[in-house]
């Protein structure tokens, strides 16, 4: 089988990158796998998606270029569930199989198959607690009397008035005024606020 190794250190935890690489090709070894390519990002953050390796690795899978990927822990390769689980169902439709070695996970196995429901599961409670974290984040803003949402705009009604009586539609005067037809309609119907102007949500 053709194997790819990936391995991944970041620049402040001082480890060096061939304690990885040699514990893979050891494991490739054992099993008779031909290494075609390895794929080594040293001093890049974990928390990184985009890294010039592992996406050349993508790129060669996409290519065919070997059977299986081996790292040597999930947390090296991916920054997140999600962002394991989008890779692992990219390598598998691309009939890529996906070995962790830490971890003891080969998805060309049937136990490592179960990996998917798992990680889907997980990565479904990660992306609701990151929702309920922006939630909270807006109830605790709006509780602190800070405005959500996007920034008020405002308007000159007289302005748009004047524009209006040289004949103007209101389609022109919006894209003259660089907003959206609806927000001159609002603008130029609602009370104003003020003499001179009315502030509206920008569409």
């Amino acid at each position: 089988m053709r194997a790819a190794i990936y391995a991944r250190v970041s620049t402040h935890n001082g480890q060096d990158p061939q304690m990885q690489t040699r514990e893979l090709l050891e494991y490739c070894g054992r099993r008779g796998w031909t290494i075609e390519g390895e794929y080594v990002d040293a001093g890049v953050s974990g928390a990184t998606e985009s890294r010039p390796e592992l996406n050349k690795l993508i790129a060669d899978a996409h290519r065919r270029q070997f059977d299986v990927v081996i790292v040597w822990k999930f947390d090296r390769f991916a920054r997140s569930v999600s962002h394991l689980l989008r890779a692992l169902e990219t390598f598998q439709a691309l009939g890529i199989e996906f070995v962790s070695l830490t971890e003891g996970v080969d998805t060309s196995t049937p136990t490592g198959k179960m990996v998917f429901p798992v990680l889907g599961a997980v990565a479904e409670l990660e992306r609701s607690l990151i929702r309920e974290r922006v939630r909270a984040g807006l109830r605790n803003a709006k509780a602190k009397g800070k405005h959500v949402g996007r920034p008020k705009l405002a308007l000159d009604r007289p302005h748009i008035a004047r524009l209006r009586a040289q004949g103007l539609s209101w389609l022109k005067i919006a894209v003259k005024l660089g907003v959206g037809e609806g927000t001159v309609r609002r603008a130029s119907s609602a009370s104003a606020k003020t003499p001179s102007e009315t502030p509206l949500a920008n569409d």
